[in-house]
Formats: structure tokens, sequence, C-alpha cells
């Protein structure tokens, strides 16, 4: 038993997992009552795991855009041996592609520069990895599917509604296990906050409210100078970020959802925003070199304050980065671009049973993490992604659980990635959907929600319904 009160707690819960002074006031300044809980030591009622069986042979896979996603799903393949191997790639880019071909000793009939010439061969692998862009998702995916082959989708599922029900539609007909890279559903802390809702233990489920704090630096690098700054290229930064979020929502409440609106803009990253004299490349002599914070020499070479795997260049040197800078968008100045996409987004849900959630997309913060509560007719959850605090009204009394002394491998999506392959060797190798919580028909709601979101935003926060139509 310790003297913590749950003062004491939402104090600290924002700083739990090192995400700042900001996440702590936040936290507290929110949630704090005049009612102290005692906190107990305790465990939370454990989420039941598949049974996994070794393949009989390992499933063979393709990948299809060797960038950061799928060059990591391939990299699995070193510590699940006998269960998952590369026997093929396509990858425009030089320098990737020949990674991968030695890597994984792709021989060069099972080599490609686009995807198209994947489907020009007989089917020679099981699973075809989809990790191109978020526009070239569609294509792949459908010749994929009809050459026979499973999935393993990067969120989002495609650009439309009508694309996204077109996959499924081809998915259901051939038979196909398809696995959507809703990697939250497989890492140990929101599995074990979905278990503490699906056991009872707070009662039913009455509102949720969530907030993924995306850090301005990050948002700066992919959705204004990366691959998602532009709706028509990518998707809305609500499907293309935070889709995940939506989904597991959509997942705790374990009830479709009704209706949906949205506000949200593009308010900072804009060019009224630019200081004086500031040139379309940050490189090209920009006066405030020194002082802006997101000066791309400073933020990836100088400073060295994100990583630079997105730059396309064969010569990863600080002087060849800044070279490539000079010219590829990662060089251009953030408030002088041709990005689009909302840097803040809120969202609220009502789900059937009268159940609401809430959920913040926020560009603007010092911090990162994402951050749930979840309130329930006989008790609360607080959690951040490495506590969760379950508290008990009738007893007064709360249960502190770590995710660090519960599961090890979180790399990757809090351990997420890992988990998502492997529950998808076991799918197709046993051909069963059902081993995938983020299978094909399981997400196809929430993207249902997200494009009804951005509807809504575009007409000034209109109510839309959400119910799922009738899909095969």
């Amino acid at each position: 038993m310790s003297d913590f009160s749950r003062r004491d707690f939402l104090r600290t819960a924002g700083t739990a997992a090192g995400f700042g002074l900001l996440g702590s006031r936040a936290m507290s300044l929110s949630l704090d009552r005049d009612a102290d809980f005692e906190l107990q030591s305790g465990d939370l009622p454990r989420p039941k795991a598949i049974e996994y069986l070794k393949p009989s042979k390992p499933v063979r896979a393709i990948v299809c855009g060797f960038g950061n996603r799928g060059s990591y799903y391939a990299s699995m393949s070193s510590e699940l041996k006998d269960e998952w191997e590369i026997v093929g790639v396509a990858e425009p880019v030089d320098y990737k592609r020949n990674r991968a071909v030695e890597r994984y000793n792709i021989p060069s009939r099972s080599t490609f520069v686009t995807w198209e010439h994947i489907f020009e061969r007989p089917k020679f692998a099981d699973v075809v990895i989809i990790s191109t862009p978020d526009n070239l998702h569609y294509g792949p995916a459908m010749a994929a599917l009809e050459k026979g082959y499973d999935l393993l989708l990067e969120k989002p599922i495609a650009q439309s509604w009508k694309q996204c029900e077109d996959i499924l539609r081809l998915a259901t007909k051939k038979g196909a296990i398809v696995g959507v890279c809703h990697v939250l559903r497989y890492a140990p802390i929101f599995v074990q906050i979905h278990e503490v809702i699906r056991s009872g233990m707070i009662g039913d489920v009455v509102s949720v409210q969530h907030i993924e704090p995306i850090y301005y630096l990050h948002f700066a690098h992919s959705y204004v100078r990366g691959p998602w700054h532009e709706t028509k290229k990518s998707n809305p930064s609500l499907l293309a970020k935070s889709c995940h979020d939506l989904d597991i929502l959509r997942w705790y409440v374990g009830a479709p959802c009704e209706r949906v609106t949205s506000f949200g803009s593009l308010k900072f990253f804009r060019k009224e925003y630019a200081p004086e004299g500031a040139p379309d490349f940050c490189l090209r002599g920009c006066p405030v070199e020194d002082s802006c914070i997101y000066h791309a020499g400073n933020v990836y070479v100088h400073k060295k304050l994100w990583g630079t795997s997105h730059i396309i260049t064969e010569d990863r040197s600080d002087a060849g980065i800044l070279k490539a800078l000079e010219t590829q968008d990662y060089g251009r100045c953030v408030f002088r671009n041709d990005n689009d996409v909302v840097d803040h987004q809120i969202v609220a849900m009502q789900f059937q049973g009268d159940v609401t959630a809430t959920f913040s997309m926020e560009a603007m913060t010092s911090y990162a993490g994402r951050r749930t509560r979840v309130m329930g007719t006989k008790g609360d959850i607080v959690a951040d992604e490495q506590f969760i605090y379950v508290y008990d009204f009738q007893s007064q009394k709360g249960i502190r659980w770590d995710v660090n002394q519960h599961a090890s491998d979180l790399g990757g999506h809090g351990g997420g990635d890992t988990r998502l392959v492997r529950d998808l060797i076991q799918a197709v190798s046993r051909r069963d959907p059902g081993l995938l919580t983020s299978n094909l028909t399981a997400s196809m709601e929430s993207h249902l929600i997200g494009f009804r979101a951005e509807e809504s935003r575009h007409k000034g926060g209109q109510v839309m319904t959400t119910r799922m139509p009738k899909l095969t």
C-alpha cells in the first residue's frame, strides 16, 4: 500500500514517459480533483494471448516500397527466423533497392524498380508488404489481391472510402488475409487498456478523451516538408497520422460510431508566418538561419534534431545531406511550401449506447506520446504510453501499471510493429484472419470515421453520420 495520492499521480502522469513540464501541467490542470485516491499495488487483468504455432515453412514476403516502414517490417526476418522471409523487392530509389537485395540476397528476377512489374511474374510469395506512399496503396493492393497474394497493408488503407471498399470486396472475393498496420492494437500498453475496459473493471464506458501530441519538429518534418504534406498526394493528416487513434477509440468503445463532427485548420505553417526575406529553400541564404528553429541545415545536420533517413541521397555524410537539402523538399522553408494538411484538429464522436469520445491531433507540442482518459460507470483510466492508472470509485483506490515491468521488446510503436508481424505470420500460415485484431474488416470503420470527420471539417463542423454500409 502506498501513500501516493491521486493528486500526486495527476501531477506526475504527464512526465512519466519523459514528455516534459508542459505535458505534466496539462494533465494536472485538466484532471485534478478534490478527492484523493489511495494508490495500491496490484495487477490488471491479463489480455488473452493467441497460441503461437510455428509455421511449417516461412511466410515469404515481397516488399513493395523499401522506405522506413518497408525496410523495418523486412528487418524482422532476423528475429523471426524460419518464420518470415523476404524474397522480393520493388523500390525506385537505386541505393535503397540495392540495400534490400544485398541484405536479403534477393535474386535479380525478383528485384523491381516499380510495383507494376512484380505482378508480371507468376505468384512467387505469400504476402506483399504495401509500404509505398499513400497515393500508391490502392494500385499495388488491388493487383496483389487479384494475383492471389495476402497483404500487410500500411495505413491508411487508401485515399478514399471508395478505394477502401474496392480493396475489401476484392480481398473478400479472393479469401485473402489482409493485415492493416494499425500497430497500436498490438502494443502492450494499448492492449492492456483495452483489456481493462473489456473486463468490466471500470464498468460500462461512458466517455473517452484522447490526444495525440505529434511534437512540433515531427510535424514539420513529416507533414510540412515530408511525403504527407499535401492531401492530393497523400491523405488528410487526420488519416495519414491519426487513423491509428480513431481506430483504437473504436476498439476501446466496442460499439459502432453513429455521428461525428470535426474542426481544424492549417494555422501556423503558412506563408504569412515566414520571416522577412526568407527564401524558398533554407540553404539559399536565409537571414534568420541562426534563430529559426526550423532551419533545415540546423535540424538535420548542424544540431541533428531529427533523423535524415527520408532524405534521398546515396552520400549519407553531413556534406551529402546538406547538398540534398539545397533542392529537396526537406530543405524547403516550412512557411514557403505547398503543404495544405491541418496542423490541429479535433473530432467529436457519438457511439452506439450513448458513449461519446473526443480526439485531438496537435502539431504544436513540445512533447509526444498519446494520452488517454476513459470514464466508466464504476471507475476510470488515465494513461500515457508508459503508465496506466485505474481507479475504482467504490473503494477509492487505484492501481498503477508500468508497461516496462510487464513487457519487453517495446521498440517500434511501443512493441506493436513486431507483434503485428508475428500475428500476421500466424494468420497467414493458419488461414485465420481472426488472429489479427487489425484485419481489413476491423479497420474499415475507423477509416470511415476519418473520411466523414474530414468532410465535416470542410463543412464547418456539420454533423455527419458514420453508419457502416454493408460491404460484402
